[in-house]
């Protein structure tokens, strides 16, 4: 459904998003914060999945501050490689980023960041500082440094039990951070939303898009 499309952040940095219109009369717009593999065949596809939803969807290639065109798969290399990556990225240039791709669809009415992993804190991120409605967070494992800052608007938190690099205490320590927070545990691994990582749990994966899609309908089509 989606294409890329160039877009230029508020320093001057041009980078690709990918864009997808939705499908009939757009009911909002949701911006998608990839996980550490960049915006590839999975984060296309969940894009997709939204505009099928009914939301104008845009990914913007966090990854384009390094290079152009960076798309990894899940091995344990290419894990590595994406950490590499993420450790280079200031945070307040992927909040640009961001606000650049909130930008171009919020003519599409109320606007809510969905992020995955590293995309997950960032959503987070983008609730406490950028104009959106609402945002949710998936497995987002830097969360825990921030909680200095406070969500301004509402937040869906979907956490795996069995998530090795978000133990039940830094949940907790979220928990108490951001009492008006919407919360779900899995019983799943990390990257359980995923359906080409070994991680992937359909059942956990299907519940929380329910949950989320039922969270956006609340939050961007209220009246």
């Amino acid at each position: 459904m989606g294409e890329f499309t160039t877009l230029m952040a508020r320093d001057g940095h041009e980078f690709n998003a990918w864009l997808a219109p939705a499908a009939g009369v757009a009911r909002g717009a949701v911006v998608i914060a990839q996980e550490i593999f960049g915006v590839n065949h999975h984060i296309q596809g969940v894009a997709d999945g939204f505009a099928a939803a009914g939301y104008l969807t845009i990914a913007p290639c966090l990854f384009d501050r390094i290079r152009r065109g960076i798309q990894l798969g899940y091995s344990q290399k290419e894990t590595q490689e994406g950490r590499g990556y993420r450790m280079q990225i200031p945070q307040d240039k992927s909040t640009l980023d961001l606000s650049a791709s909130i930008n171009v669809v919020k003519h599409a009415g109320r606007v809510a960041v969905v992020g995955y992993c590293w995309g997950g804190t960032l959503s987070y991120l983008a609730a406490c500082e950028l104009p959106v409605s609402c945002a949710v967070s998936y497995y987002g494992g830097q969360i825990k440094d921030h909680l200095d800052k406070k969500p301004r608007r509402p937040v869906l938190y979907h956490f795996g039990e069995k998530d090795p690099y978000i133990p039940p205490s830094d949940v907790e320590k979220i928990r108490a951070a951001d009492q008006s927070g919407v919360f779900h545990l899995y019983p799943a691994d990390h990257g359980f939303n995923c359906d080409e990582r070994g991680s992937f749990d359909a059942a956990s994966a299907q519940l929380a898009r329910e949950r989320t899609l039922a969270f956006l309908v609340q939050h961007l089509e209220k009246k």
